[in-house]
Formats: C-alpha cells, structure tokens, sequence
C-alpha cells in the first residue's frame, strides 16, 4: 500500500481505532470503511474517503470511497439506536481520547466539557462576557480553563488571514471565524490537535432566539441543519491554519439521529430553547449552566464590537462589508 493517510479519528461499532487498526483494515478488509464512524479523512493508493458528515475537510465528496476517481461505496455507520443522553454520552466519550475543550460557558460546551473531563480553552477581550462565563463554568465542574484575553490589535492583524482562508466573507461569518482563529491557535501552540467544540447544538434542538417566534419552526431547523455542512467548512479553514481542526459531538451521527427524532415543538415552546438537551445536561452538569441561555460566539467574545469599530476606524463607517471586501482585495493586491 503506498501513501497511507488519516486525519482525524475512525471508530468501529463505537470503539475508538488506531491508526494501525485503520491501515490493518484498509489493507485486509476495505469493505469495513462503509461502516466507519468518526470524523476522518482518509486515503490510500489511488483512493480517498471522508466521514458521513464531511466534517474533515478534503477533497472529494462526504461520506463515500473514492478509487481512481470513481465512487465505490457510500460510507454510512448505522449505530444502535440510543436515547439521547447516551448519544451525547457515547459521542464526547468517542472524541475525549485527546485534545482540548473549548468552553464558553453556555449549555452546549459546558455539558461537553463536563463529559469529556479533559482541559479547556476560552477566549474573549479582557472583560467579556464569555471569559467570565467560561471561568464560572470552570469552577463548578471542577476543570482547568486557560482564559486566552485577546486585544483589538491582535484581531486587527489575523483578519486578512482569517478573511483569506474563510468561504463564506460577510460579517458573521467572520467574526465566529477570529473568535476561532484564537482559539485553534491556543490550541495549535500547545501541542493540541483536537478541539471539542459545542457546534451543532443551536441548529439541531432550536437555540436561536429567532426559532421562539418562528411560525415553520420544523423547517427553519432542518434549514439550519443543512447549513451545519458550511459552518464546518469556514471553521475547519481556520483550525488548518494552525494544525488543528475541530471536532463535534452533537454532529455525531447517534446525536443527530435522535435530536431528528425530537418534534421541532418539544424543543422550543413556552418561550425556553434547547428543552431536550437542557434536560439531558441537567443529568450531568448543575443546574444553572444546564438552563443559562448564553450570548453568540461572537458577541460574547467581544469580536464583534471590535470588527466595528475597526470598520468604521478604517473609513468604512456604515458597512462592516465593505471593510471585510477591503480586507480581501488588499490580501489579493488590488
């Protein structure tokens, strides 16, 4: 076998594989990666593979074998069904072998990372509200949380890589994008190559405030979830910037399974969001952190106010686009 590869991790049946094992089974018993779980790209001889999800970046399609560029089998794990408690379980368990947790303090990193019991990461500007929540956090489960204070400097001097290296430039995206630029760099810098991260909750059991007055509720969710496919793209890119990449329990597939089995009104109503995994979390972590309704990424880390005030810094006073547009042209030498 010739140039064997594998980013990222591979399970079996919910056991966590070796590299070795991974190549033991490519070499004697292809027809198994149909049932690879995990988040992985993977190549060898003239074929290539990604997990169901495509949460690895690589080329070619997700969830398929591909030899000589032609698809031979799609890959599909088809775990045993399980609650959603033993989904999330069963996920952060499969993924806490290594790596860091990035904690902000909300419901979603907070009951990962009480799970997964290993070392957490925070950022924010000094004083944010996500550097505060994640060190509460921190306490009442007992964790070790390095607080990462960025400063506006810092921000203004990874925008033109974060800008260059992400899909999708518009405002959003590129904040959650530096909020993660500091953060795989943490990581990247102390030998971690794994980052558990919380994405994936808000869109598979109703977290946005927006889904409280929507009249399509089921629809606006399984829109959103569709969208899962390219916020992992822009946050993969800038992990890769610095060696890393992120890893996902709620984007398992047990976890999906049953959070789609979960009406969209069992998971929003009587204005609270997230029901489900907020009853799931109160089994395993205190109450307060299981029902604390957290800001977004971006707003919490205080890179959003920043990413304005350099706009308007800069000349662009009413358009944080252009100021992104700017950005890209300078980095492309227009």
């Amino acid at each position: 076998m010739t140039l064997f590869q594998c980013t990222g991790w591979i399970e079996l049946d919910g056991i966590s594989l070796s590299t070795r094992e991974v190549e033991k089974i490519v070499q004697t018993d292809p027809e198994q990666i149909r049932r690879f779980g995990g988040e992985f790209a993977l190549s060898f001889d003239t074929c290539h593979a990604r997990d169901h999800f495509g949460i690895i970046p690589s080329p070619g399609p997700k969830g398929a074998l591909v030899c000589s560029g032609q698809v031979r089998f799609s890959i599909e794990p088809d775990p045993a069904p399980c609650t959603l408690d033993e989904a999330i379980v069963t996920a952060v368990r499969l993924r806490s072998g290594e790596g860091v947790t990035a904690l902000s303090g909300g419901v979603d990193s907070s009951l990962v990372a009480a799970l997964a019991g290993r070392e957490c990461v925070a950022v924010g500007l000094a004083g944010s509200h996500d550097l505060a929540q994640a060190r509460h956090a921190a306490e009442l489960l007992n964790l070790t949380c390095t607080e990462v204070e960025i400063t506006p400097e810092e921000i203004a001097d990874a925008l033109p890589a974060v800008v260059a290296a992400i899909p999708k430039k518009d405002p959003i995206n590129t904040s959650i994008a530096v909020t993660q630029y500091f953060i795989t760099r943490w990581a990247g810098a102390h030998g971690y190559r794994r980052i558990i991260t919380g994405q994936g909750a808000d869109e598979l059991f109703g977290g946005y405030a927006r889904y409280l007055s929507s009249p399509t509720l089921e629809e606006d969710l399984a829109r959103d979830v569709l969208g899962l496919e390219a916020q992992a793209e822009r946050d993969q890119a800038v992990a890769a910037l610095h060696g890393t990449y992120l890893s996902m329990p709620y984007l398992d597939i047990r976890v999906v399974r049953a959070a789609r089995a979960i009406p969209a009104q069992e998971k929003v109503h009587d204005g609270q969001r997230k029901i489900p995994l907020r009853e799931v979390a109160e089994c395993h972590i205190p109450p307060e952190l299981a029902e604390y309704g957290k800001k977004a990424m971006q707003y919490g880390s205080g890179v959003w106010g920043v990413l304005k005030k350099l706009a308007h810094k800069n000349g662009y006073k009413t358009s944080v686009q252009d100021y992104i547009d700017h950005i890209g042209r300078v980095e492309h030498g227009h």
